[in-house]
């Protein structure tokens, strides 16, 4: 679809107002989803961050299970 000037590509037939009232309010929805995302990532961070920093350092031994060799049994 060709447009003869700027001015009917902004009127579109008439369609127009519906059109561009739609890519308004996807953008605008789209600014408010990434807002509310890096929002929320900070406060995830903060509180992750003040739950380590709240918790006791206990001992500096690795973390997870302890590993004990089975000897083959000699039937």
């Amino acid at each position: 679809m060709a447009f003869d000037s700027f001015g009917a590509f902004i009127v579109m037939e008439g369609h127009g107002p519906y059109v561009w009232t739609c890519y308004f309010v996807f953008f605008l929805l789209m600014g408010a989803v990434a807002y509310w995302s890096l929002r929320q990532r900070r406060f995830v961070i903060k509180q992750q961050r003040r739950r380590m920093d709240s918790t006791p350092v206990r001992d500096q031994s690795p973390a997870g299970a302890s590993f004990t060799r089975i000897e083959p049994s000699q039937d």
